[in-house]
């Protein structure tokens, strides 16, 4: 018997105004992860390193990379399909 590995989720997350502004993001943030907790992990280790990890405005699960900016968002993200931070492009995978 062999042991299932856990699924992978993309998550968009969005965060206050004042927040996206101050690091030049577009919308939120883009993560795969094993759950919300993790993703949560993820942008405190990489994104959010020096400060805290801010309130989400809005969470979508598994979303669909295609609905996304595809003026800026889509042309400047990483591999949605490894865990780690896909959006903004620089701070995953």
């Amino acid at each position: 018997m062999t042991a299932r590995q856990p699924r992978l989720h993309r998550y968009w997350i969005q965060l206050p105004e004042d927040v996206l502004r101050a690091r030049g993001l577009c919308g939120g943030c883009g993560v795969t992860a094993y759950d919300l907790d993790d993703a949560r992990r993820i942008l405190q280790a990489q994104l959010f390193k020096e400060t805290p990890l801010p309130t989400f405005t809005h969470v979508t699960e598994d979303v669909d990379v295609t609905t996304l900016d595809a003026g800026h968002v889509l042309p400047n993200m990483g591999v949605c399909s490894w865990r780690g931070i896909w959006y903004p492009l620089g701070c995953g995978p």
